[in-house]
C-alpha cells in the first residue's frame, strides 16, 4: 500500500483592485513538508483579467508571479526568501498581504501522488 502524503494547498489569486476584493484564480501552490515538496502552477487569462481592470500592467502582473513562483521554487533569482526552507518558502507565500497577488488560505488535503494532486487542483481551481 502507497503511503498518503498530507498536504496543503493555496490558490493563487490576481486581486485588480485591492479596495474591490474582486480576484480571479490564477495559479495553486502545493506543499507538502515530509515529501519536501513544494509546486506552483499559474495560468493567466488576460482577456479576464482586463474585464476586472482595463488599466491593469499585465507585464508587471507576469513578472510578479514568475518572481512567485522563483521564491517557491527555491531559486537563488528569488532573492533571500527564496533561499529558505520549503516550508518557511511556503508560509511566507500565503502570508496574508494586500497586494494585486494574493492566496486563498491554505487547505489540507491527503493523497498517493502530490504531481497528479497538483495538477487537478489547478484544472479544477484555475482553469
Amino acid at each position: 500500500m502507497q503511503e498518503k502524503h498530507l498536504y496543503e494547498y493555496a490558490v493563487i489569486r490576481v486581486v485588480p483592485r485591492v479596495e474591490r476584493e474582486e480576484f480571479l484564480n490564477v495559479g495553486i501552490i502545493l506543499f507538502c513538508k515530509k515529501a519536501k515538496f513544494i509546486k506552483v502552477l499559474c495560468s493567466m487569462n488576460e482577456a479576464k483579467l482586463q474585464l476586472f481592470s482595463a488599466d491593469l500592467d499585465l507585464e508587471q502582473l507576469h513578472l510578479n508571479l514568475q518572481a512567485f513562483e522563483k521564491v517557491a521554487h527555491g531559486e537563488k533569482s528569488g532573492g533571500p526568501i527564496g533561499q529558505f526552507d520549503i516550508p518557511s518558502r511556503f508560509r511566507w507565500l500565503t502570508a496574508l498581504r494586500s497586494s494585486a497577488i494574493q492566496t486563498s488560505r491554505p487547505h489540507p488535503g491527503l493523497c498517493d501522488d502530490l504531481e497528479k494532486t497538483t495538477q487537478r487542483l489547478f484544472e479544477e481551481m484555475v482553469l
